[in-house]
């Protein structure tokens, strides 16, 4: 991730129109901010997953991810399991190690990657 090119702003996520991404099961809803450079784009997500919600993929790129409110299920493929909730946070790098998201509540999540 690299930071530049990107001057100072703020972002109201309530006037970002959210996309809906559903998973295997239940749907995700992204409100996404792209900024600095247009070769390597930082992505800036609020996520909410419906509860039940799971993810459809093993995912391989790099995150810093925040839990808001709910709570996230990761596993990753190597077999082991975290469990997120308001406060907490993951980071992983690209290619580093696949994850899948899940969440029986429901979650909100900060998402930069």
């Amino acid at each position: 991730m690299n930071l530049s090119s990107i001057p100072f702003c703020t972002t109201d996520w309530n006037q970002i129109a959210p996309t809906e991404h559903p998973g295997e099961i239940g749907t995700a809803i992204w409100r996404t901010q792209h900024f600095g450079d247009t070769l390597q784009p930082v992505r800036v997500r609020m996520v909410e997953y419906s509860p039940g919600y799971l993810a459809d993929h093993w995912c391989k790129k790099g995150h810093i991810l925040f839990c808001l409110e709910g709570e996230l299920h990761t596993l990753l493929e190597d077999g082991r399991k975290f469990v997120l909730t308001p406060g907490m946070s993951y980071q992983v790098a690209d290619n580093a190690e696949a994850h899948q998201s899940s969440t029986s509540v429901g979650a909100k999540l900060f998402i930069v990657d």
